[in-house]
């Protein structure tokens, strides 16, 4: 699970989720750019830097890891990085702050005396996502976090009541996004799965989903057909070469309502039914 890209995307959807963590955040949080900034000699980059805004200079830049898998040479190259891009660019920054985000503590580099002075001052801060408390009780944002450290027997439960929670709070000007940033994160979790196979397990629409909004933009109704045959094979079994049929011959509004409606199918006789409902002139194909 690539969860390093998911959380670079949860930061560029919302930056000011990593002051969040941290006891002492900026005053002007708000205002801070979450961006990628390299060092050409020695030539590297560094994924994860929170700039300050070009009013605030000089201003405190902050460096953010996420580190998932044990790495016994983290702090070296984290320390080493961050420094240098700070003493590269000493004119615009007064300070620099390290972020670095653990699932739990045992995954944290067991040789950590050479940098006792630093791990123990305010200038580094070691969030450890296992004890942030109960994901049901977090800031939505934080809980995507917490959600990429639950394993595959209550990941889906508690993404299913993020959605619910996110759904309630419809108006929220980010609530698309974290429809996606759920639905990914529960891809990658269960690599095993497809898209559409994840969305059906969260019970997610496919018009609430990018999966069915990029096939409408781009005008594939070959695929979307191919997509929900797929999706009613699952939830109602195989399909007679009648009912598949007159689901090919649906026209694309009758298609879209389908791919609704399935999601409450239980059987065949539920596709029937909907199928029988349907006025006669709109099952052709347009």
């Amino acid at each position: 699970m690539r969860r390093d890209s998911i959380f670079y995307q949860l930061f560029q959807q919302s930056p000011t989720l990593l002051f969040e963590l941290l006891t002492n955040p900026p005053v002007n949080a708000s205002e801070y750019r979450f961006d990628s900034v390299a060092v050409k000699e020695p030539k590297f980059e560094i994924d994860g830097v929170f700039l300050p805004p070009e009013s605030d200079n000089p201003g405190v830049v902050y460096f953010c890891e996420v580190q998932f898998q044990r790495d016994e040479r983290l702090y070296e190259r984290v320390f080493a990085e961050s420094y240098l891009y700070f003493y590269r660019n000493r004119v615009r920054f007064n300070d620099l702050q390290v972020v670095i985000i653990y699932p739990s503590r045992n995954i944290e580099q067991a040789e950590i005396h050479p940098y006792r002075s630093l791990l123990n001052a305010d200038q580094v801060n070691r969030i450890y996502l296992d004890e942030l408390g109960d994901i049901r009780q977090l800031p939505v944002w934080v809980a995507l976090m917490v959600l990429t450290t639950l394993d595959e027997g209550e990941a889906p439960e508690e993404a299913r009541y993020l959605l619910t929670r996110n759904q309630q709070e419809e108006s929220h000007p980010s609530s698309r996004i974290i429809i996606e940033m759920v639905t990914t994160i529960m891809v990658y979790k269960f690599d095993q799965l497809s898209r559409i196979e994840v969305e059906e397990m969260l019970g997610i629409t496919l018009r609430e989903t990018r999966v069915y909004r990029e096939i409408k933009e781009e005008g594939r109704e070959e695929g979307e057909r191919s997509l929900i045959l797929r999706l009613l094979t699952r939830r109602v079994g195989e399909l007679s070469p009648q009912a598949r049929s007159q689901v090919e011959s649906l026209p694309c509004e009758q298609l879209e309502n389908l791919g609704e409606a399935l999601l409450d199918f239980t059987c065949v006789a539920d596709l029937d039914a909907w199928l029988e409902a349907i006025p006669f002139q709109s099952r052709e194909r347009e």
